[in-house]
């Protein structure tokens, strides 16, 4: 059984949001679309408290995007986004989400990150993702979201981690940087991750009313 994955689909890493993923608007239609062709849909949403010491906005004389050690681990700093319960964090009204039936929320301790819709950035916390993908009798995982060479990419990792036949379906993804998108998908691509487009979907799979 096959699940479709929403990485991450949230105003702050739109067009205009405070850590824009440029033309992340465009996934949105093909994200659409796609939930016709997959009996489980699962959306996961950053969700950061405001003391979140990812922020650069957290460290005094820091700006974001610079590189700090955090707890031991190496972090980017971020402007402050995906803030819990602000209008970025939520999900757009164009997309669709009457079909997703759960939603996992990631990066909610302050002490560390989570690109992963799967763990925390040190592998600590579990999100619980995997288990209930088990239970849902799920063997082959479909990536779309944002950002591209980040969370969906690490999302990927983890999914392959786990035993998960894992797919990243190009064109309903966009990454922050297409240099850096182009290294992870080689990466993805040699830990037995498989790239398609969204065509092989739709062309392939039944269409679910």
């Amino acid at each position: 059984m096959k699940a479709l994955v929403l990485v991450d689909i949230q105003n702050d890493f739109l067009p205009g949001g405070a850590l824009a993923v440029p033309k992340g608007d465009e996934i949105i239609p093909v994200a659409n679309k796609l939930q016709n062709y997959f009996e489980l849909i699962i959306a996961t949403q950053d969700w950061h408290p405001q003391n979140h010491k990812s922020f650069a906005s957290n460290h005094e004389g820091k700006h974001p995007f610079e590189i700090i050690d955090l707890n031991g681990l190496k972090q980017t700093l971020w402007p402050d986004h995906c803030v819990q319960g602000s209008l970025g964090a939520n999900f757009p009204d164009e997309l669709f989400m009457d079909k997703v039936e759960t939603i996992f929320r990631k990066g909610t301790n302050p002490e560390i990150d989570s690109y992963s819709g799967f763990y925390d950035n040190g592998h600590q916390k579990s999100t619980g993702l995997a288990d209930y993908l088990r239970g849902r009798k799920i063997d082959s995982i479909y990536l779309t979201g944002l950002a591209g060479e980040i969370c969906v990419f690490f999302t990927g990792l983890d999914s392959l981690k786990e035993g998960f036949e894992t797919y990243i379906v190009e064109d309903a993804v966009r990454p922050l940087k297409e240099e850096d998108f182009k290294k992870t998908n080689k990466t993805f691509k040699e830990q037995g991750g498989k790239l398609i487009e969204s065509a092989d979907i739709i062309n392939e799979f039944p269409h679910l009313d």
